[in-house]
This record gives structure tokens, C-alpha cells and sequence, in this order.
């Protein structure tokens, strides 16, 4: 089994790090480049900077943000939001990022997928998907859009095989339900989606508590855990540190990054 590693995902809100339930009701945390300098001498094993409202609203990626958080950090940086072709592809990535990620767009027209791996490799395309369960979907998840506020009607898992035939190089998801609960990660989905694909998976959506890194790790497949709101959530009575984390984990028996 390959090392884990684990995540620090930004949402970002007019240059501000933000932190939501279910994607509601978002609580101001920092400035995106001091966190992301926090999280580098944390030695967080990779960062994601989501400019979550920037496809419901119709513009691009908010590209000096991206220069100033790349010039901060020296972990691998995924980037998504906003990302409508190549052309802003090429721009995210010259500014800085190492990996783009897509959703809103992918569904919307999903020959972008293999359009950006053909021109950049597979390695650079994270599809990063919002789902909910419930849904009358042969899975029992459906696909979300635009900051998890469209029902796509699409099956979850169907669309997850398909961005692996479109060329994906891994594949980011997040629970919808489980976001921002602190409640640990929704274990049946990444199950189900380790059925479903062979690319590597980030689980997102859930973690307050050591013990949903190591169950989603043991209990599943999944390489990548996303933990922004255990570094840095106000809502819980303490955050923890990425070394104490890893600490956790390997002595679980996880085998885990060491930077």
C-alpha cells in the first residue's frame, strides 16, 4: 500500500479562507496566503485552493490569489473554480499550480476532462465531485454542482467511471452530507467508489477526530484525506497539528508521507 497522505483544502471567498457546513453559512478564517504559509511550515503533504463561488458565478479563477498562495508554498498545489478550457487551465498552471481541479464544468462539458489530459497529462486533472445521497440514482448518490447548489440528476459513481475513461489522473470526493459535520467521512461512498474506478481517491467531507483518518484509511482504499477543519475550524474545542496527525496514523500501522 502506497503512503497516505493527508490535505488542507481552502475555500476561498474574495481572497478569504473560508470554512462552511454543508456548504452554508460560511465562517471567515484567514487570509488564503497566510494560511497556506501556516499549512507549508506544518509540512502538509498537499494543498487544494477551491475559489468556490467563481463557476455559479459565471467568472474565472481569481488568478493573483493563486500567484501569491504558490509563491508561499512548496507541497504540491491543486487549484479549481472557474476553470472553463484550456486556456485557463494553461493560466492557473503558469501561475503557479501544480494540478488543476474541475467539477462544475467537467459535468457541463466533460471533453474538457480529456482535453486538459491530453495537454497537460493526467496527472495535472484531479475531477473533484460534490455528491449527496438519497437520490433515486442506481448508487443511492447524485452529483452536485456549482458549489453544491444544482442537482444534476447524474449518478455518482456512473460519473465517476466516466471521468476515468475521459482521463482523469485522480479524483477528489466529497460528501455533501458529511461536509463541515465533523461527524467523520461518509466510509460507504469511498467504498463505493474504490468498486467503481481504479484512479487514486481523496476522501473530503467529515473529519473532526483522528480516528476518521484512520478508519476511512484502514477501512478503504482511499489515498488522500482531506483535514482542513481539524487544522483550523473555530468549532472545535482544539485543532490539531499535521505532525501529531501523522503521529496518530503511523502508529495506527498507516502508512503515511513524511516530509
Amino acid at each position: 500500500m502506497e503512503s497516505r497522505k493527508l490535505i488542507a483544502c481552502f475555500d476561498i471567498v474574495n481572497g478569504r479562507v473560508t470554512k462552511a457546513v454543508q456548504f452554508q453559512d460560511n465562517i471567515d478564517i484567514a487570509s488564503a496566503e497566510a494560511l497556506a504559509e501556516v499549512m507549508c511550515t506544518e509540512k502538509i503533504d498537499e494543498l487544494i485552493f477551491f475559489d468556490i463561488f467563481a463557476s455559479a458565478e459565471k467568472r474565472p479563477i481569481d488568478l493573483e490569489m493563486v500567484r501569491k498562495v504558490a509563491a508561499k508554498v512548496s507541497m504540491p498545489f491543486i487549484v479549481g473554480g472557474g476553470i472553463r478550457d484550456l486556456n485557463d487551465m494553461e493560466m492557473v498552471l503558469k501561475a503557479g499550480a501544480n494540478k488543476i481541479s474541475i467539477d462544475s464544468m467537467a459535468v457541463r462539458n466533460p471533453d474538457i476532462i480529456a482535453q486538459g489530459a491530453k495537454a497537460f497529462g493526467s496527472q495535472a486533472i484531479v475531477l473533484s465531485t460534490q455528491v449527496r445521497r438519497g437520490a433515486n440514482t442506481p448508487s443511492g448518490y447524485e452529483v452536485y454542482i456549482d458549489a453544491a447548489r444544482t442537482a444534476t440528476g447524474m449518478d455518482a459513481m456512473e460519473w465517476l467511471k466516466r471521468g476515468e475513461a475521459l482521463g482523469a489522473g485522480e479524483i477528489c470526493i466529497n460528501s455533501i452530507d458529511n461536509d463541515g459535520t465533523l461527524q467523520g467521512f461518509d466510509l460507504p461512498l469511498m467504498k463505493l467508489a474504490e468498486e467503481a474506478v481504479s484512479l487514486p481517491l481523496i476522501a473530503s467531507g467529515g473529519a473532526g477526530r483522528p480516528e476518521h483518518l484512520s478508519d476511512v484509511f484502514i477501512q478503504t482504499r482511499t489515498e488522500a484525506a482531506i483535514i482542513s477543519s481539524m487544522l483550523y475550524s473555530p468549532r472545535l474545542e482544539r485543532n490539531y497539528s499535521v505532525r501529531e496527525l501523522k503521529e496518530y496514523l503511523s502508529a495506527k500501522g498507516v502508512a503515511i508521507c513524511e516530509k
